[in-house]
């Protein structure tokens, strides 16, 4: 994946010190390289000698310079008062999410005077910046070393990703929905329109032909997959031509998302297509989740929205895994099955040498299943889903416990009050599939949808109450 490109314009105003303010710019620039995030700075060096915002000559330019370079987000660091009406006409006019902060002022001189006054500007950017219609993330006041200023820094480039990969989404669409699932009916006019999304549609026969095709080759990437299989999983249970085949559809089904720019896969999995080519598509969807393309079931489109915007809140470093939320807990009276036929990532499996298998649900048995449960610990749950014109996300933490053993792929979880859950899940406009992700994303993707317009985020737990308290550092001593 590409680095998230940040412009860094750290701006200051003339009457205040300008020494000041280019020393801060400098410990800024520094503190946020040192956090290691997969980001590419675009600064104003060559403007002037400062590196800061502050002539209004330079306005033009530098919003050309942003957009140039593709900025995929802006950050004005308040290195003294600052320069708010600049930082709001730049901001408005390449159109990127804004991060303010400032470093906390130090004590008065000995003889009364202030270098910078930073916050007070603060007070003034905020202003300016809603006059201009300016969404943007504020990080509390607080020293550059400060816990609270790396949090609210690496959420704020975590939720620009979000942003960024929302705002290019293509779905590659295997097939249309299986005609039982009237859940996963979405609007494809409505997506475009409100939120610029794609579906690319192709059919099962083209994904047929395409895996037959490849099958018979001896290419480096099918020979990739299959090894891959063989070295990875235990296979005892199918035959060497399934393997072959199943690498040879995440080969077909990686090259149609390569071939036509898409970022996430929503497959009719069952059950057409067992019957013409013999195998299921489970593993195959597993592997290319694992490989950042995420693979939806039941062509579920909104599914695959979520599962784009999940991965991306962790900087694309974690797989997500695509759930049905099933059945409760046989003791536990907040516990809750996360299963799907065979699906999840291979990586987050419990087991050394998960296994192949062949599904368990048809009179087929056609092979094609990863099956086996997966890692426990925390996790956070989200659903971008919509009806009658209004979209939200819901968002949730759980975190893994021990329960039966099942078929598929699965994972038994713990949240804070089922009931609840249960309620917003059944009263919608959700639907019984999910995306989880091994960690905690939730306030990454709530401050995400400050810049979705049209998209309202919706969790169950924490409140949002907690989140934003949470941004703001509330539990941290500043």
């Amino acid at each position: 994946m590409d680095k998230v490109k940040l412009g860094f314009a750290p701006t200051r105003r003339f009457v205040f010190s300008k020494e000041d303010a280019f020393k801060y710019k400098e410990l800024i620039k520094e503190k946020i390289t040192s956090f290691g995030l997969n980001m590419e700075i675009v600064d104003l060096e060559k403007f002037n000698e400062e590196g800061l915002l502050y002539d209004r000559a330079q306005e033009a330019q530098i919003i050309k310079y942003f957009k140039d370079s593709e900025v995929d987000a802006i950050f004005f660091p308040h290195c003294n008062f600052g320069t708010e009406d600049l930082v709001a006409r730049v901001a408005k006019a390449v159109g990127k999410p804004v991060l303010l902060w400032g470093p906390r002022d130090e004590s008065p001189l000995e003889d009364g005077m202030r270098l910078r006054d930073t916050q007070c500007g603060l007070f003034a950017t905020g202003k300016v910046l809603r006059r201009f219609n300016v969404p943007f993330t504020y990080i509390t006041n607080c020293r550059v070393n400060d816990q609270i200023f790396e949090r609210g820094f690496k959420n704020f480039i975590a939720a620009a990703n979000v942003v960024k990969r929302f705002k290019e989404l293509r779905i590659l669409q295997i097939s249309t929905r299986p005609s039982d699932f009237w859940t996963m009916i979405c609007n494809e006019g409505e997506l475009l329109e409100r939120f610029g999304i794609q579906v690319h549609p192709i059919t099962l026969e083209d994904i047929k032909r395409e895996t037959l095709k490849l099958e018979k080759k001896d290419t480096p990437e099918l020979s990739e997959a299959i090894n891959y299989i063989k070295d990875t999983l235990d296979w005892s249970e199918v035959s060497e031509d399934s393997v072959r085949r199943i690498a040879a559809l995440k080969v077909a089904m990686k090259q149609f998302a390569v071939n036509t720019g898409s970022s996430a896969i929503a497959i009719q999995c069952w059950s057409t297509l067992q019957d013409i080519i013999g195998i299921m598509p489970c593993l195959a969807n597993a592997i290319l989740t694992d490989e950042q393309i995420p693979v939806t079931c039941e062509t579920d489109i909104h599914g695959a929205i979520t599962s784009i915007m999940v991965q991306a809140a962790t900087l694309n470093e974690l797989p997500t895994f695509f759930a049905d939320i099933t059945v409760r807990h046989p003791e536990n009276p907040n516990g809750e099955l996360l299963f799907h036929c065979g699906n999840f990532p291979v990586s987050l499996s419990v087991d050394e040498t998960p296994k192949l298998k062949k599904h368990f649900l048809f009179e087929d048995h056609s092979p094609g299943t990863h099956e086996g449960e997966i890692k426990g610990g925390q996790m956070t749950i989200a659903r971008f889903d919509g009806d009658h014109g209004e979209y939200s996300l819901f968002l949730g933490k759980a975190k893994g416990i021990q329960g039966p053993y099942t078929r598929g792929s699965y994972v038994w979880v713990e949240v804070n009050d089922w009931p609840l859950w249960e309620e917003k899940l059944v009263k919608g406009p959700y639907v019984h599939h999910s995306v989880g992700i091994h960690a905690n994303v939730i306030p990454v993707l709530f401050e995400a949808c400050e810049y979705i317009p049209g998209l309202t985020p919706d969790p169950v737990d924490p409140t949002v109450s907690e989140i934003k308290a949470w941004l703001r550092g509330s539990d941290i001593n500043v």
